[in-house]
């Protein structure tokens, strides 16, 4: 295999809100830190370790826009993207590096805004706004075993 794969699959808790910022054109970047916890067991001394490691998201226009209206600190999400470093020259002249995970894909796991424990899913960014309306939180009608033996569709 000759090509090269970036791709990074999380799923953890904002540890903010989303914050957005404007450009001109209509383009917008949002962006919230992630905490991802890893926890194990200390085989000397027993006790449970719960190790916590932070991720800088960003994610870009409709979806961005989506995610500031429905997300909050503290809910559960799953993100898909790809690591991007960024260096710049600090106040100070020292160079800085930032290393961030740029959104390609996401789905809401829990959020707080929506009435009840209602999952908002996005199969990519395009048509996140579009799926919007798809949330809900009455779940559909279970068909009648009369109609099951019936109907040979599978749906």
């Amino acid at each position: 295999m000759s090509g090269t794969l970036n791709k990074v699959m999380l799923i953890g808790h904002l540890g903010d809100d989303v914050k957005m910022h404007y450009f001109e054109g209509g383009n917008s970047i949002g962006r919230f830190p992630l905490a991802t916890n890893e926890t194990y067991v200390n085989r000397q001394t027993g006790e449970r370790v719960t190790n916590t490691e932070w991720h800088n998201i960003v994610v870009r226009n409709k979806a961005a826009e989506v995610c500031e209206k429905y997300l909050s600190k503290g809910d559960k999400i799953y993100v898909e993207g790809r690591i991007k470093t960024r260096q710049w020259q600090g106040e100070d002249g020292n160079t800085r590096y930032s290393t961030e995970i740029q959104v390609t894909d996401f789905t809401f796991l829990s959020t707080k805004k929506e009435s009840g424990d209602n999952n908002f899913s996005s199969a990519n960014q395009s048509s996140a706004a579009d799926n919007r309306s798809a949330a809900t939180n009455t779940p559909a009608p279970a068909p009648s075993r009369e109609q099951e033996e019936d109907d040979d569709l599978p749906f």
